[in-house]
């Protein structure tokens, strides 16, 4: 899947997937599709994930940076904070995703920041900020995801992400 990533998580949530087994670092990465398109998360809490994509290799044909790639980053960062909102016991599911491009990128990194928005029992929404180098919005999303609580051999899903 990828060269392995290291993604800062808050020491509790290690300790909880510990727990059970389970791998942190891949079950809460980028995952395939996000691997191919050179997505790296570097800080992941239920508060904040930060996460970039190189906008090489994921342009459209005039050359500028590919709005499904923007949405590919915003719903990898916010899927993200909705499982780790849900925790071990909740599976995120996201069920609406809505994207506003302001404006072009050409070459270099784009940096994403989901923060929260509403996190409730059954429902997780985020705002994604994906920023260019020079800080400049380059698009604004927000993901909401449905949190289902996780079913007999959800278990083996889990492991099979690892």
């Amino acid at each position: 899947m990828g060269e392995q990533q290291h993604v800062n998580f808050p020491q509790e949530v290690i300790d909880e997937y510990a727990a059970l087994g389970v791998d942190l670092q891949a079950l809460f990465s980028a995952g395939h599709l996000g691997n191919r398109m050179g997505v790296q998360i570097s800080d992941a809490s239920a508060d904040r994930v930060v996460g970039t994509m190189p906008v090489e290799g994921n342009t459209q044909p005039y050359g500028l940076l590919h709005g499904g790639a923007s949405a590919v980053l915003a719903e990898t960062l916010g899927s993200i904070g909705s499982m780790l909102h849900g925790g071990s016991s909740k599976i995120a599911v996201g069920v609406d995703l809505n994207c506003t491009h302001h404006r072009g990128v050409r070459s270099g990194l784009v940096t994403g920041v989901a923060t929260p928005v509403h996190r409730g029992r059954s429902t997780a929404t985020y705002e994604i900020v994906i920023t260019d180098e020079n800080d400049k919005r380059v698009c604004t999303a927000r993901l909401t995801c449905l949190l289902r609580d996780v079913k007999p051999g959800d278990e083996e899903l889990i492991r099979a992400a690892n």
